[in-house]
């Protein structure tokens, strides 16, 4: 099926007499009728649902359509994408690795990376994505187990090169892990250009109503963790709590999800709510027309800033004189969300007077949904880093992340223009 068919159709299946919509099996766990089959479930040598924790019948619908939507082979959804983040990496590292990350990443990632993992026993390295080949090597270790990267970064919108990194990381037997949250598999499937993993926050264009938080884990199956066995015993060698089985041995191309469910989930909990699946399904099935509309809403609003004497900078990669126009052109020939970010001659203060006086779009911790909203990322989402940190994350002082709603574009800039009616003229 077409992709537009997939956000539809994908998931659930019902069959005769079933309901036609998804149900949402709202259950903390499930009858049976012998001691025997439960216990064959809980040595994982049957499938079937025992406890909500674990898998429920709504989530993995949901899941399973989104694993499809990005040409997985199978998906887990959490209780956020900060447990996706997280999970995907802990999945396969434990105290004493190490870990790549480009530098230009959503602040909360950035302190998950460099706080939280280093209180575990966790390294990671911060890199210039679009450093040579040469220094980017220099980045691993012997005992580095993964890269991770954003398709479109948060918020400094620079576009991945996935295809190359992809090939670097290879080159040192390490899976590349790519957060296509901003993307969404409708303008990009990093799996296609070689990443191996890929995450999101649902919270965001997936849901897209700003009603329900949550996260996604897609396996792309192709990385040969055998290969690299000793890299990734947890994968590759017997796990005592599950009687010894192997993930690899066991369950071939679905190794890496099926461990992060049946480990990382059964102990570390972050489940996400069989209701918010539902929702998420709901904002999937017509996730192909609001990322048209995001994208093209953007692009005018883009072009519109450009114009403006009162406008310092504008990053959008869709447009001709961006610095990620050909990448964009390589991985998001579709369009390149409906994010936008600008900044303003009269410098920080500016920006913030600028978001002041907006009426329709408001300033919210969110970004990515059907509604126009804006955010000040130096005073808010990254105001945790040095200054030094935010210059390496992408983030100038004066950056204004603008994510353009799906409202009409002519009430989108007459809310610009009003607003930029009250900057003072002489801003330098």
């Amino acid at each position: 099926m077409k992709l537009e068919t997939t956000c539809i159709q994908a998931g659930w299946k019902p069959g005769n007499g079933a309901p036609r919509v998804l149900p949402i099996y709202q259950s903390t766990t499930f009858k049976y009728d012998t001691s025997e089959q439960m216990g064959k479930l809980f040595d994982l040598e049957d499938n079937g649902y025992f406890y909500t924790r674990l898998q429920n019948p709504t989530n993995d619908a949901v899941a399973s359509k989104i694993a499809e939507l990005e040409g997985g082979t199978a998906a887990m959804l959490t209780a956020s994408g900060q447990a996706a983040t997280f999970y995907s990496i802990f999945n396969i590292c434990s105290a004493g690795d190490h870990v790549i990350s480009t530098s230009a990443i959503y602040g909360g990632t950035f302190n998950l990376f460099s706080i939280t993992l280093a209180r575990l026993g966790i390294e990671v390295s911060f890199i210039d994505q679009e450093a040579s080949e040469e220094c980017i090597d220099l980045a691993f270790k012997p005992n580095t187990k993964a890269f991770f990267a954003e398709t479109i970064a948060n918020p400094s919108l620079a576009v991945l090169d996935i295809e190359r990194i992809a090939r670097i990381a290879h080159k040192h037997g390490v899976p590349l892990i790519v957060d296509n949250t901003f993307a969404t598999p409708l303008l990009c499937r990093p799996l296609e250009w070689g990443a191996d993993i890929v995450i999101h926050s649902t919270t965001k264009y997936m849901d897209g109503h700003a009603s329900s938080v949550g996260g996604v884990i897609v396996d792309g199956g192709r990385f040969d963790w055998d290969k690299h066995s000793d890299r990734y015993p947890g994968l590759t060698s017997p796990d005592p709590s599950y009687h010894g089985i192997v993930y690899t041995q066991k369950f071939g191309n679905t190794a890496y999800l099926t461990k992060a469910t049946v480990q990382l989930m059964r102990d570390l909990g972050a489940t996400q709510s069989p209701q918010n699946a539902f929702l998420i399904n709901l904002g999937l099935e017509t996730l192909h027309l609001r990322m048209e509309r995001h994208s093209q809403n953007a692009l005018h609003v883009a072009n519109y800033l450009q114009a403006q004497p009162k406008v310092a900078w504008v990053h959008y990669s869709g447009l001709k004189n961006d610095p990620y126009y050909a990448l964009a052109q390589k991985y998001l020939p579709m369009g390149s969300c409906g994010v936008v970010t600008f900044g303003l001659k009269g410098g920080r203060e500016a920006s913030i007077q600028l978001m002041d006086r907006l009426k329709l779009a408001a300033i919210v911790t969110h970004v990515a949904d059907a509604r126009t909203s804006v955010l000040h990322p130096a005073s808010h989402t990254h105001r945790q880093l040095t200054d030094k940190q935010l210059v390496e994350a992408g983030v100038q002082p004066d950056l204004i992340r603008f994510s353009v709603g799906i409202e009409h574009i002519d009430d989108i800039l007459s809310d610009l223009q009003q607003a930029l009616d009250f900057i003072p003229q002489s801003a330098k």
